[in-house]
C-alpha cells in the first residue's frame, strides 16, 4: 500500500483509515482490483470536495460529523461535471462502505449516510452484436489486407473467439496459461473470474481450432506456466491491443462504437438465451454471482423481439 498521506487529500489519521478500509475490502471481501481502484478514486474525489468545502484537510471527526447537506453537495458537484448516475451510485456505495468500516473499528458513526437515498439510474442494456458479425470478428479473412504478421492475425482471432465462444472477459482470456490451452480433446477451461469467483467454461470446437491455428504460427517458444497469448515482442499480450484490434474490425465491418470485446461476451449470453438457453445455466457460464445480473439479458432479448415485430408486422 502507498503512503496514505501521499494518496488521499485528508488528515493523516483519516488517510490511514481509508487505506486500511481498502485493504479490508481486498483481503476480507476479496473485491476485484478494478472495483478497489474505483472505490479509491471515489474516496479521493470526496475527500478533495470536503477539503474545498471545509477549507482544510478533513479528519475522522469531520467525516463522522457530516451532514446530509454535505453529501447532497458532493452529489450535486459531481452531477455538474456530467458524471453518469451509475458512477454516482457507486461513489455513494463506496462512501457508505467507508462509513461502516469507521464505525466497525470504533472511529465513530457517520449517520448522514442513512438519511440519504441513492440517486436513480436508468437501466443500461447490453448491446450485443448480430450473430454474423460476432462470427466475423473472430475470423482472420476480414483482415487479410492488413500489413500484419499472419500469426498476430491468428492470435487476435483466437482471443476474440474466446470472448464470443466461451463468454470470457478480455482479462480472463489473457490470463490463460499455455499448459491450460483448450486444444485437442481439452474442451473446457477453469476460469478465475471477477471477485475471485471460479467457474468452468466449455470451449467449443471452432474456438479450439482458432487457438490451435494461433499456436501453429506463433514464432515464440511458449513456457508451460507462461501466458498463452503473447504480444508482438514476446511479452504478455496487453488488453489494449485487443481493444485496438476490435476498433479496426468495427471499421472493416461497419459496426457501431458499442462493438467492443466485452460486447462479444454480451453477445454470447444473448445468443444463448435466444436459442433457448436456461437463464441459470447462462449465469454459471458468465460467472455472475447473482441471477439478477444475468436477467438483464432477458430484457435485451425482449427488445430485439419488439424490434423484429415492428419491422415485420404489416400493421406494426
Amino acid at each position: 500500500m502507498p503512503d496514505p498521506a501521499l494518496t488521499f487529500p485528508a488528515a493523516p489519521e483519516l488517510a490511514a483509515r481509508v487505506v486500511a478500509w481498502l485493504a479490508s475490502l481486498r483481503d476480507e471481501r476479496r473485491l476485484a482490483t478494478k472495483t478497489l481502484e474505483a472505490y479509491g478514486r471515489d474516496a479521493t474525489q470526496f475527500l478533495a470536495f470536503l477539503n474545498e468545502r471545509f477549507g482544510a484537510l478533513p479528519d475522522v471527526a469531520d467525516f463522522t460529523g457530516l451532514l446530509p447537506a454535505d453529501l447532497r453537495g458532493f452529489l450535486a458537484h459531481r452531477r455538474a461535471e456530467e458524471i453518469d448516475p451509475r458512477s454516482l451510485q457507486r461513489a455513494l456505495s463506496a462512501l457508505r462502505s467507508l462509513a461502516r468500516y469507521l464505525e466497525r473499528v470504533g472511529a465513530g458513526r457517520a449517520s448522514a449516510f442513512s438519511a440519504l437515498r441513492s440517486p436513480r439510474a436508468g437501466r443500461r442494456l447490453p448491446r450485443p452484436l448480430a450473430v454474423a458479425d460476432a462470427k466475423a470478428v473472430s475470423a482472420t479473412d476480414i483482415r487479410d489486407g492488413e500489413p500484419r504478421d499472419p500469426w498476430i492475425l491468428a492470435r487476435d482471432a483466437a482471443v476474440l473467439a474466446l470472448c464470443y465462444g466461451a463468454g470470457l472477459r478480455i482479462g480472463e482470456a489473457l490470463s490463460i496459461r499455455r499448459r491450460d490451452a483448450p486444444i485437442g480433446d481439452v474442451d473446457q477451461l477453469t476460469i478465475l473470474g471477477k471477485g475471485g469467483k471460479i467457474r468452468v467454461a466449455p470451449v467449443i470446437a471452432p474456438v479450439r481450432a482458432a487457438i490451435e491455428a494461433y499456436l501453429a504460427q506463433c514464432p515464440y517458444a511458449l513456457k508451460p506456466d507462461g501466458p498463452l497469448f503473447l504480444g508482438a515482442k514476446g511479452g504478455p499480450l496487453s488488453p489494449r491491443i485487443v481493444q485496438l484490434t476490435m476498433e479496426r474490425l468495427r471499421g472493416a465491418l461497419g459496426l457501431p462504437d458499442s462493438a467492443t470485446p466485452h460486447a462479444l461476451r454480451h453477445s454470447f449470453a444473448t445468443h444463448l438465451l435466444a436459442r433457448g438457453g436456461d437463464l441459470r445455466t447462462i449465469q454459471e457460464l458468465l460467472g455472475h454471482a447473482s441471477l439478477s445480473t444475468t436477467q438483464i439479458y432477458t430484457a435485451v432479448d425482449g427488445v430485439r423481439l419488439i424490434e423484429a415485430y415492428r419491422a415485420a408486422h404489416p400493421r406494426a
